[in-house]
Parts: C-alpha cells; structure tokens; sequence
C-alpha cells in the first residue's frame, strides 16, 4: 500500500485529483472525519500532520477519545462457494469458522511485507 500517509500512529489514505491538480488525503481509524491537502508531496505531508495535531488538540479540548473504537466483531460478505469451502476447511482442521477467519486475518497481516508498516 503505498498510498498511506502515517503521523503519531495516525494513518491517511491520500489521492491525487487531476481535474483539481491537488494531492488530499484522509485520517483513517476515527470516529471523525479529518481531511487535508496539499500542491505538492511536501505540503501534503505538512498538512497531514497539521490535520493530525489539530484533531489531537480539539479531541483533548473537548475531552474525547480520538481513537476509533473496535468491538471486535464485523460481519464479512463472501461468495457462498467460498463461505462454503472455508466452512469445510476448518470443519476438517478441527476449529470453528471464526478461529479459521481470525488465523487467516492474522497471517495475512504478520506475514505480508507491504503491510509491516501498520505493525
């Protein structure tokens, strides 16, 4: 993923708008959205972390938790022939099919390099 920005343990998606001629980017992982942009790499990069500080010092103002909370539980949508074959998989390995899906998200994250900078 090279199209991450991170600050403070803060993450950003960012983008470039042709038709505006501007790079812009968002916060990820807040229950807020916080936006920024910049002409440039370098005034997009200042931006963010501006983005950033201000959000920490408006969250601290106001006495809010910046950071989004997870409940850990989501629901997945997956074809039926996969939801199935996964279902058998850990049906025949001996583990229930939330143990088999936990196993797989933790393998894809702890074992992908393009994802050791979210470690």
């Amino acid at each position: 993923m090279n199209d991450i920005l991170q600050y403070k343990d803060y993450y950003a998606t960012v983008h470039y708008s042709s038709a505006d001629e501007v790079f812009y980017g968002k916060v990820i992982g807040i229950n807020d959205l916080v936006s920024f942009e910049g002409n440039s790499v370098k005034e997009l990069k200042a931006a963010f972390k501006d983005a950033v500080n201000d959000y920490l010092q408006t969250c601290s103002e106001i006495n809010k938790t910046p950071d989004k909370t997870y409940k850990g539980s989501f629901n997945v949508r997956i074809p039926s022939e996969l939801h199935r074959q996964a279902a058998l998989f850990s049906a025949a390995s001996n583990i229930s099919l939330n143990d088999f899906v936990r196993q797989a998200i933790d393998h894809a994250l702890t074992r992908n390099v393009s994802m050791e900078k979210f470690g």
